[in-house]
This record gives structure tokens, sequence and C-alpha cells, in this order.
């Protein structure tokens, strides 16, 4: 069963003889707004204990003290509402707070389109063509502003002491950059502590994956209080096991399996691929290191001599 009940919803209709969808629209947004007003009144009856124009319930010195006006933006547009008040100023609605002045999602979508790396103009647009919300690019500036000293923060949190496991690798991705598309490289790290849990220790972004920038990601978590790794896992880049051993001397470094088969297979011949592949796998599945020499013996027995 729907929200609101069909009869109501044909009664609707036809009170506002709603024909097309900017009707619809237009209806929708008056109904938010007299919901929106509805429940302030409510939660003012709730915080004072007795409804309007009923003073005989009432048990507080506390009361009800006019309106103030507000305009927020919706999905629908912009909304005027009357913010019920109290006398003694106790009164914090919760529907739409103090200074609050958007009642949508429309910081996150901000939040979202400025992730995907869309200027200011093409945000404002989309805003616009979408919702008919006129969104100006200082709005769009402070929303984005507020992010900056959250990411900061994450960005330059302490870590802990020890972790048992390090993931170390870099994504490369297109993004929008002085009205150009280009490549950058995001540093990805992420740790196993002592009892198992796995946190995202940091994001670095940088032109293009390089040892010497990888040195730069370990001096920082070196700085923000990681002093041992017991193991690092990483790919095959050139450099990069070196880099590790100057911040971490202690440090097992595990490569990548994938990569060390890749970094392989560039010496077989395309008819062997599959089978070399196939003799490879009960290697790195095998269940303890005994079953895996075993296996590299067998490999060695059939492959050695190509």
């Amino acid at each position: 069963m729907g929200l609101i009940p069909k009869d109501q919803l044909r009664q609707l209709i036809k009170e506002h003889n709603l024909q097309t969808m900017e009707d619809v629209q237009k209806a929708l947004k008056d109904i938010f707004a007299e919901t929106l007003q509805e429940m302030l009144e409510a939660e003012l009856d709730t915080e004072l204990g007795y409804a309007k124009h009923d003073s005989k319930q009432k048990q507080t010195k506390n009361s009800r003290n006019g309106y103030s006006k507000k305009t927020v933006t919706s999905e629908y547009g912009e909304l005027d509402l009357t913010i019920p008040r109290d006398r003694l100023g106790e009164f914090e609605p919760a529907i739409v707070k103090k200074h609050q002045r958007h009642v949508t999602g429309i910081e996150d979508q901000i939040v979202s389109m400025y992730a995907k790396g869309m200027s200011t103009r093409d945000i404002q647009d989309h805003l616009h063509n979408l919702y008919g919300l006129e969104v100006s690019p200082t709005l769009i500036s402070n929303v984005t502003a507020k992010l900056l000293p959250l990411i900061k923060e994450w960005q330059n949190r302490p870590l802990q002491s020890v972790y048992s496991v390090v993931f170390m690798d870099a994504i490369h991705f297109k993004v929008k950059q002085d009205g150009q598309i280009i490549s950058k490289a995001a540093y990805m790290v992420i740790g196993i502590d002592l009892e198992g849990y796995k946190d995202v220790l940091g994001i670095w972004i940088g032109e293009n994956e390089s040892a010497k920038f990888w040195l730069h990601v370990l001096t920082d978590l070196r700085n923000r209080g990681v002093q041992d790794i017991l193991i690092i896992c990483v790919d095959n880049l050139k450099g990069f096991s070196e880099a590790i051993a100057a911040s971490y001397p202690q440090t097992e470094v595990q490569k990548c399996i994938i990569h060390q088969i890749r970094n392989s297979i560039k010496y077989v011949s395309y008819k062997d691929l599959k089978k070399i592949t196939t003799a490879l796998r009960p290697i790195y599945t095998a269940p303890t290191e005994e079953a895996a020499l075993l296996e590299l013996d067998q490999f060695e027995e059939t492959w050695g001599k190509q």
C-alpha cells in the first residue's frame, strides 16, 4: 500500500487540477513545505509538552514566542518556512536545524560531483537542469571547502605503532585538470593491525607510480607513528624493495604472486602459456611450504629443460 491512499491522491489531483509534470512538481513543493511546517509545529509541541491553544495541559514556564521566517532549498526549489520559537530560547528543531539552509541531499551531490572532477560551472548547470536549483559558485565552493579540513585531519591522523601486514599499490585513473584529461596515480596503503582489523592508512596522489614516491609514502607512515611492519605486500615495481628496506629494514617483503607470474610468463612461448600457468597454480595454492616445494620440484621436472 502506498504512503497516500489512492482516493486521496485522486482528490489531490482534482483539487489542484494537475495536468502537467510542472503542476505535479508545484503541488509536491507545496505538500513538502506544509509537511515540514507541521513537523516543526509538532516538535515544539513535544518540547513544551502541550499543543497550541491548549494551555490547560501546560506544565512548564516556557511558552511559544511567535515565528521567524526562513527560506530553505529543497529538491523542489526554495521553500518559505516560519520557524516556531519558544520564549526561553531552548527549542532546537531537528527537522530543520538552526542555520540549516538546505533540506535536501544537495551537499552530498555537490561533494560527489566534485570528487568526480566536475568543475564548479558543471555542478551549477547540472543542479539547475535536474532540479531547477539556482546554486551559486560561492555555495559550491563553501560546500567543498568544508571537506578540506576533514581530509587533512584524516590524512595526518596518528597511526598504530605496529602493523602485521600492509598492502601497497597504486591505482591509475583519468582526471580533468585545467580543462584537460590527464592520468594520475593514487597510492593506496591498506594495513592490518595485530588484532586483525583492516584500515586504509592513507591515499597519496602522484603523477606516475615510482619507487621514489613510494619512499615518500613510507617516510610519511613512519612520521605518523608506524614503527614496524611485519610484512609488506607489493607488486614487482623496480626499486620498491629498496625503498622499503630504507624505511623498514626488518620488514619481510612479499611480492604479489600475480605480478611474479606475469613476469615469469614473459619468457614462455604462446603455445605453452596455458600449460605453464596451469602447472604453476598448485605451487602458489599449496597449503604448506613443504607441499609448495614438492609442487615446484614437479614443475622443474616437467618444464626445467625449457
